[in-house]
């Protein structure tokens, strides 16, 4: 496949899934209220509850790999987009709730690295 074909491919499904996964776990219009409520529950900041979220996807992509070096033969289309597709819309998540973050100036009471308590580094 030629790679134009990959990432014109790869933007039409993540207009897709964002779409209806937007209206299968949005609630009142609001696209991150997964995130907020688990933020709420765990004490932490909406963008670490969606990265805890994330690593299921993470390991799915590292499982993926294992396939495509030990049984090649198993990939598909399918799989590899369903896979790669996830850890994207994950990240555009993520980059939207940054957004909002950066528009609102609000931080979280509980987020330590945002309140100055955090590593220097991170």
């Amino acid at each position: 496949m030629d790679f134009n074909d990959v990432v014109a491919n790869r933007l039409g499904n993540i207009k897709a899934v964002l779409e209806t996964k937007g209206e299968e776990y949005g609630r009142d219009n609001d696209r991150y209220h997964n995130f907020n409520v688990a933020s709420r529950l765990l004490g932490i900041s909406p963008e670490r509850a969606l990265i805890g979220m994330e690593i299921k996807h993470r390991v799915s992509i590292m499982d993926l790999i294992d396939l495509a070096e030990t049984y090649p033969e198993r990939l598909s289309y399918v799989l590899i987009n369903e896979k790669i597709g996830d850890a994207i819309n994950y990240l555009i998540l993520l980059e939207g709730l940054l957004y909002n973050r950066v528009l609102n100036k609000k931080p979280q009471i509980k987020d330590r690295y945002i309140q100055g308590e955090g590593c220097a580094n991170h």
